[in-house]
């Protein structure tokens, strides 16, 4: 399936010179999001997965979806300030912007199964921080998936100890 076609491009938002990746279109689409998830879920069909790690906002929407299909529960990880109870937080750098994510500190437990799902994969910042928490709290990562990749930013290297999954790449 030609995921690229449900992909809907805004040109220099959040600002000039970044090309926005509108990903409402394949999320209107029921068979289209099926698709997404039973490729998504793909990877880990015949490993124990614990726990499905989603960051904010748009890797919750993938993030639970697949939860669901593996049997997994779901953790998620949230700009700082968003959730409630200790949390540990890690800051991060993306293309057009800096913050920091957190996790609560009790959202997984030593040597759970994780894997970390996001949308979009640009530079690598939040996924990078996410991978930090995750350690910092004893899950085991088995893989990070995106719906998308835009390889011409190269963020895929700053992974090359975790297998990497996505379903889109766009090379410029």
């Amino acid at each position: 399936m030609d995921l690229k076609q449900y992909i809907r491009e805004i040109p220099d938002w959040p600002k000039k010179g970044v090309n926005f990746k509108d990903i409402t279109p394949l999320l209107e689409n029921a068979e289209v999001f099926k698709f997404v998830v039973d490729e998504l879920a793909k990877p880990y069909l015949e490993k124990k997965i614990d726990l499905i790690v989603g960051i904010d906002a748009r890797g919750f929407i993938f993030a639970s979806a697949l939860a669901y299909k593996l049997g997994a529960g779901l953790a998620i990880v949230r700009k700082k300030g968003k959730l409630p109870g200790k949390t540990i937080n890690h800051d991060y750098a993306l293309e057009y912007a800096s913050g920091a994510v957190e996790m609560r500190e009790d959202a997984i437990k030593p040597d759970q199964s994780v894997v970390i799902v996001d949308d979009l994969l640009a530079t690598g910042g939040t996924m990078e921080a996410a991978i930090k928490l995750v350690g910092q709290l004893g899950g085991k990562i088995e893989g990070i998936s995106f719906l998308i990749d835009l390889a011409f930013l190269k963020g895929r290297e700053k992974f090359k100890n975790y297998p990497i999954y996505s379903l889109i790449s766009y090379e410029s």
